[in-house]
């Protein structure tokens, strides 16, 4: 079947781009015509990935940091053109019982996955308004910013910021940028795999109506569903896409 070509000539910016989601992400994006740079703050992956995918251009980069994503989406922008797309997918967790977060632990995930997402928003936005563009603005979300699955506090606290600040956004922005959050559930990525056995990965499975994980292809074509002209009406919309997680009985 012959892909489709959505995104020629279009600039699309995703954090967290070296892996998992993130990853899959840039590389749909990219087979449909767009012009990809992935940031991450993993300098090595960032090197093994764009050495393996020269079509994809990047740069390694803290999303705590202002001053170096103002200079990396400038960077890429010199690039690849001025940003018409964003994923703000860069994110982390940490498997703690509520009583046992340290301080710094919590201040760190909501640093990387809240303030992070702000400010990568924040700086494409204006990238966007400048120019007067039409753009489209993704956030990663989670199953776990609605359900409060244990042992995750700091981290379903930065997720559930992610849905307010996207359905600010939303309005502010609105009509020119469209803004909406994605929620997956469980998807099999290496920082799944970190976190979890392979026989706690196969319990959750048995909970999960449709059986397994997502792949993270299946959440890469969410987003580019959300970023075509197909999904032109959707803004400030929060899609879960979990297999059925939300069901019931597959929390954990």
């Amino acid at each position: 079947m012959t892909p489709m070509r959505r995104f020629i000539g279009k600039s699309v910016v995703i954090t967290g781009g070296a892996s998992g989601i993130g990853l899959s992400s840039a590389m749909r994006f990219a087979k449909e015509g767009a012009r990809v740079a992935i940031f991450d703050c993993n300098e090595k992956a960032i090197g093994a990935t764009l050495a393996e995918h020269p079509e994809l251009t990047g740069v390694p980069v803290d999303v705590r940091n202002v001053a170096d994503l103002e200079q990396a989406f400038q960077q890429a922008a010199e690039t690849n053109g001025p940003v018409d797309i964003l994923v703000a997918n860069a994110g982390v967790s940490e498997r703690v019982s509520f009583l046992d977060i340290p301080v710094d632990q919590w201040r760190r995930i909501l640093d990387v996955n809240l303030t992070g997402v702000f400010l990568s928003c924040q700086i494409a936005a204006r990238q966007m308004t400048d120019r007067d563009a039409e753009g489209v603005i993704l956030a990663t979300a989670s199953t776990n910013a609605v359900a409060g699955n244990p042992y995750y506090a700091d981290y379903n606290a930065s997720k559930a910021g992610v849905l307010a600040v996207v359905r600010t956004m939303a309005r502010e922005l609105a009509p020119r940028i469209r803004v909406n959050a994605v929620c997956p559930g469980y998807v099999l990525t290496p920082m799944q795999e970190r976190e979890y056995t392979p026989e706690a990965i196969r319990e959750v499975n048995e909970r999960i109506p449709m059986g397994r994980h997502a792949d993270p292809d299946e959440i890469a074509a969410l987003f580019a569903f959300l970023a075509s002209d197909e999904g032109r009406y959707l803004t400030g919309s929060a899609i879960f896409i979990d297999g059925g997680e939300l069901l019931g009985s597959a929390l954990m």
